[in-house]
């Protein structure tokens, strides 16, 4: 014989818990707390999108980058490893000639002047919190130098690892590695439309 099944257990009667009433005024100081903070965001948002007498407004847009040489002639392309810590190609090489000049992409501080692995490194700062760095560079700026987009940092060094001469010119957003080419106006995605 199969045992028969027990009926469901009746559920336990809810116990009605008291209501906490919150008086009235700290409900209208709260919605006026809220009011004020939306308010306030609001004009900020609105002032941050006016660029002020001088021009400055919100961090520069990709299309305020330039090549650090001149004329930008791709050599090889950043391909972004599949891991941070796995082998990739984390910036582009541009041709250029031993002794040209090398300019600052945007706007920005001089952080790094020196060399690195045997290469003259220089890395700069930019307001969007973007590093930009070149190499082989002997520079003619130092550490902590402002400089304007264009500006020359130094001139093309010896060593690489083009097979002619080059500069390679990686740009980090924190610890990750973006492409570039792609802040270059004109030269970034290509993005396809519908014909009509």
């Amino acid at each position: 014989m199969s045992p028969t099944p027990a009926a469901p257990a009746a559920p336990a009667p809810a116990v009605p818990m008291p209501r906490r009433r919150e008086p009235r005024r700290r409900g209208r100081e709260r919605a006026g707390a809220l009011v004020s903070a939306v308010a306030l965001a609001l004009a900020g948002a609105a002032a941050a999108a006016q660029p002020s007498a001088a021009g400055v407004g919100a961090p520069p847009a990709p299309s305020a980058y330039r090549a650090p040489v001149h004329p930008p002639v791709l050599a090889r392309a950043f391909v972004a490893p599949p891991e941070p810590w796995a082998a990739g190609h984390r910036g582009v090489d541009l041709l250029a000639a031993a002794g040209a000049d090398v300019v600052s992409p945007a706007d920005g501080i001089v952080s790094f002047t020196g060399p690195v692995a045997g290469r003259g490194v220089v890395t700069v700062l930019h307001p969007d919190g973007r590093r930009s760095s070149v190499e082989p560079v002997v520079p003619h700026v130092t550490a902590g130098d402002p400089v304007r987009a264009g500006e020359r940092l130094g001139t093309v060094g010896e060593g690489g690892h083009c097979a002619g001469t080059c500069v390679h010119w990686g740009v980090r957003e924190g610890d990750r590695y973006v492409d570039p080419w792609s802040l270059l106006a004109g030269a970034g995605p290509v993005v396809l439309l519908p014909v009509r």
